[in-house]
C-alpha cells in the first residue's frame, strides 16, 4: 500500500492517541470503558442501545461495560420516562469529574507539547486544524 497522506494521518492519530492514553486513567478502566464513559458524558443520558451503536458493539458487550462503570460509581441506570421499557445511562458526578479531568489533562499535555515546538510549526498545525475537523466529520458521516 502506498504510504501517502492517509497512511501518515492514520499513523499520527494512532501515536497521538497512544501517547495521551499513557497514565491517563487512575481507575484502571480499559479503553472501551473510557470511550463509553465519554459517550455517556457528552451524549447522555443515553439509551443502552444507542450507546452500544455509538460504540459499535452489541448489547451484551455494552451491558457488561455499563455494569463495570456502574460498579465504579461512574454511571447510573434509570428508566426512560418516555418509555418505561427502555433504560437510560447517565454519568454520575464522579463519572463526569473523571471525564472532565481526563480531557483537561490531555489538553494540558498537548498544549505543553505544542509550546515545545517552533512557532512556525504551531502556526501550520493551527491552520490545518479546521481541515482535520472536516475530515472527522466526513469519516463520521461515512460510518
Amino acid at each position: 500500500m502506498k504510504r501517502g497522506l492517509a497512511w501518515r494521518l492514520n499513523s499520527a492519530t494512532v501515536h497521538v492517541g497512544r501517547a495521551l492514553r499513557t497514565g491517563a486513567d487512575p481507575l484502571g478502566l480499559a479503553a472501551e470503558q473510557r470511550s463509553a464513559m465519554g459517550v455517556v458524558y457528552f451524549a447522555g443520558p443515553i439509551r443502552m442501545g444507542a450507546l452500544a451503536t455509538a460504540e459499535r458493539v452489541g448489547a451484551p458487550a455494552m451491558t457488561r461495560t455499563v455494569a463495570i462503570l456502574e460498579r465504579a460509581g461512574l454511571v447510573r441506570r434509570r428508566t426512560d420516562g418516555r418509555d418505561g421499557r427502555a433504560t437510560l445511562v447517565e454519568a454520575t458526578k464522579k463519572g463526569a469529574d473523571l471525564v472532565r479531568r481526563g480531557r483537561d489533562d490531555r489538553v494540558r499535555r498537548i498544549d505543553a507539547a505544542l509550546r515545545a515546538m517552533p512557532a512556525g510549526a504551531r502556526a501550520r498545525l493551527a491552520a490545518a486544524a479546521p481541515e482535520l475537523e472536516r475530515l472527522i466529520e466526513v469519516l463520521e458521516r461515512s460510518n
